[in-house]
């Protein structure tokens, strides 16, 4: 299991000694996983789960008032490990270390910060993942729910963060931020709770998602329909359809980079020096086999059905659940700092620039910061290094 997430870490994420705002080599900071459990939790669409289980993780330490709280919500294919090692020796920190720690720029010497596992979890079979999804066993068949499961939303996974922070006995959230999925979460929790945000970061995320994103998830979630082990869904008393993920794994892994990085770091490279591509319709290039390794990597600590439910979330996502676009983010009153990329191929920059412009329509104060670099999408999560210091100066004032 570790040895797939360090595969795909090394392709993905990289690693490297944590540094400070100064740029001294500061200790790691050692996590651990907790678990939050809601005995009985009702859907946006009036479903009940029971059982709900989700772990988070936090850093730094909560004040006496309650009013130092940092909530970060993860993207499609990550988790609450946002920061940090499990252990000494653990090789793959959470994936925003270089931002999160003491002295950086989410300071967690004065901020409590706090991240959560979403329902539907696409690692559910990560042991440092927990989350209630298809793969979870309902309790009125004692089989795994599969398909059965209710459909949930991207306001249904602020509802369960929404009922741990308030068994924290925190009122206002110091700043809610994420990237991707984690932006829209973030996007919603302003929108639907706008006195208990007192600042908003989405990351290289739209406030809807418009027809080409919704189409392009189809897309993703195809190759596991096709899968024949998928069975409609019902497949956890046989093979999964580990095959289907690993393709659309490669997809969105390949979608959420940038041209410039798969050009330039593998060109038109061959998988292996003594097998010409042209010789023959096994031989590879380096890239196409690299997406291989990473597809399989992924898959196997991966649920199928997580991923068919997590692009659902993700299609019917737009801010304020349930209204329009515009009265959505228009109810966003927290200043709010967007953070994307010209390059980026998922959400496409021109509806980031009219999110921007709807929030700030009634007066909410709105700045955006555009960030450089060759990954694409992947920069919001790897390339935030030079926008540190403004969202360091954000969450100061």
């Amino acid at each position: 299991m570790r040895v797939a997430a360090a595969i795909t870490a090394a392709l993905l994420l990289g690693s490297g000694p944590a540094l400070s705002q100064s740029g001294d080599t500061v200790p790691p900071l050692i996590v651990e996983k907790q678990v939050f459990e809601i005995e009985s939790f009702t859907t946006q669409g009036g479903a009940t789960i029971p059982n709900v289980r989700v772990g988070w993780e936090a850093y730094g330490t909560l004040n006496e008032a309650k009013d130092n709280v940092i909530l970060i919500a993860h993207y499609y294919t990550g988790s609450s490990h946002a920061a940090g090692r499990y252990s000494p020796d653990d090789a793959s920190p959470g994936y925003w270390d270089y931002l999160i720690g003491p002295g950086k720029a989410i300071d967690t010497d004065r901020f409590y910060v706090v991240s959560m596992d979403t329902l539907v979890n696409l690692g559910v079979h990560d042991p440092n993942v927990i989350t209630t999804g298809p793969a979870s066993e309902n309790p009125a068949t004692g089989k795994p729910w599969g398909m059965d499961f209710p459909v949930v939303t991207i306001r249904d996974f602020v509802e369960v963060q929404r009922a741990f922070i308030d068994s924290l006995g925190v009122e206002k959230l110091h700043a809610v931020m994420g990237a991707s999925m984690g932006s829209l979460q973030a996007y919603e929790w302003a929108s639907a709770y706008p006195d208990r945000v007192e600042r908003l970061i989405p990351v290289i995320g739209a406030g809807w998602a418009n027809g080409d994103l919704i189409a392009w998830l189809n897309l993703w979630a195809a190759p596991i329909r096709l899968d024949p082990n998928w069975n409609g869904g019902d497949y956890y008393d046989g093979a999964p359809p580990n095959a289907g993920l690993a393709e659309a794994l490669k997809m969105v892994t390949l979608h959420a980079q940038h041209w410039e990085w798969s050009d330039g770091v593998f060109g038109r490279a061959w998988a292996d020096e003594a097998k010409d591509p042209a010789a023959a319709m096994e031989n590879l290039y380096r890239i196409e086999a690299v997406l291989d390794q990473v597809g399989a990597a992924r898959a196997a600590i991966s649920d199928a059905n997580h991923f068919l439910y997590l692009a659902k979330a993700n299609q019917v996502f737009m801010a304020g659940h349930g209204g329009s676009i515009a009265e959505g983010l228009l109810a966003i009153e927290a200043p709010t700092l967007i953070i994307h990329t010209e390059e980026d191929q998922v959400f496409a920059p021109e509806f980031v620039q009219q999110t921007a412009a709807i929030i700030g329509a009634d007066g909410t104060p709105v700045r955006i910061v555009e960030i450089d670099g060759t990954r694409g999408h992947l920069d919001g999560v790897l390339s935030l290094g030079p926008v540190a210091p403004t969202i360091k100066a954000f969450l100061e004032e």
